[in-house]
């Protein structure tokens, strides 16, 4: 089976993100009424970018190439391609980590109101075993268990399972953020 690494052009261990544009303003949305250096990036140009190295290991190093032809490549306005995609990973960085905060900040609250109620269902639980024996006492106090423990799932998922493709994110954004921006004539 063919290496995702066979797929991509490489220049000494780094991978190529290449780009073919007709015009500059391709990479960037063209409804964002910010001036062409604080442009949001175009959203399939994001995700295609996005995608390219998350499909990667960690450790691997990238250098984006933005091919233009020629009387677009010399330009004024290509030397601001680079800080406009960087400023606009950082901000998808930003973004990301304020998600994370507040999925983080959520999940805590989540987990003190689970532990509450699952605390007041363990003791509602035993104080009814400890008066009664009977079976629809016995089954309504596992009915309080069950529903205890079905309290605390929101919070367990959110904490265990929910912020690390945050993470994942942030880091892929943080990475992006800092990638070597390179313009090229069209061949």
């Amino acid at each position: 089976m063919e290496e995702i690494e066979s797929l991509y052009k490489n220049e000494n261990g780094t991978i190529l993100i290449e780009i073919k544009l007709s015009t500059i303003i391709q990479m960037f949305n063209t409804f964002d009424p910010a001036p062409f250096h604080e442009k949001e990036l175009d959203s399939d140009a994001e995700r295609y970018i996005v995608n390219i190295v998350k499909d990667f290991p960690a450790k691997t190093q990238f250098k984006m190439i933005f091919y233009l032809p020629e009387e677009l490549a010399y330009g004024e306005e290509v030397k601001k391609i680079a800080p406009a995609i960087h400023n606009h990973f950082r901000y998808k960085m930003l973004v990301a980590d304020q998600k994370y905060r507040s999925q983080f900040r959520y999940g805590r609250t989540a987990m003190l109101i689970g532990l509450a109620f699952l605390t007041v269902a363990l003791v509602v639980r035993f104080f009814i075993f400890s008066v009664s024996s009977e079976l629809h006492t016995q089954i309504f106090a596992d009915a309080l268990l069950i529903i205890g423990w079905a309290a605390m799932w929101e919070p367990v998922t959110i904490l265990l399972y929910g912020l690390w493709p945050i993470i994942q994110l942030k880091k892929t954004y943080e990475k992006i953020s800092k990638m070597e921006i390179e313009v090229r004539p069209s061949k």
